[in-house]
C-alpha cells in the first residue's frame, strides 16, 4: 500500500443539542447531531417537538406557483 494514503483517525465526542455527548471514532475532528438515542423519541418513549415549520414554509414558498404556471 502507499504512504500516506489514509486520513488521521481521531478519539472524538459528538455533541448532540440535548447536551448528551458519545465517545467515538472518526477522521472529522468534531461531530454535532440534532437528534441523538438519549433524546429521540424511538428510544426515550417520549414525544418530542423537532422544529419542521421553517422546511415545510420554504417548500411552500417555493412551489407556490407550480400548479398554475404548468402549461396545458
Amino acid at each position: 500500500m502507499k504512504p500516506d494514503t489514509h486520513p488521521e483517525y481521531h478519539k472524538i465526542k459528538a455533541l448532540c443539542a440535548c447536551g448528551n455527548e458519545i465517545e467515538l471514532g472518526s477522521v472529522n475532528s468534531e461531530i454535532r447531531v440534532e437528534i441523538c438515542s438519549a433524546c429521540h423519541p424511538f428510544f426515550t418513549g417520549k414525544q418530542k417537538l423537532v422544529d419542521t415549520a421553517g422546511r415545510i414554509e420554504k417548500f411552500k414558498k417555493k412551489y407556490a406557483g407550480y400548479q398554475g404556471s404548468k402549461k396545458k
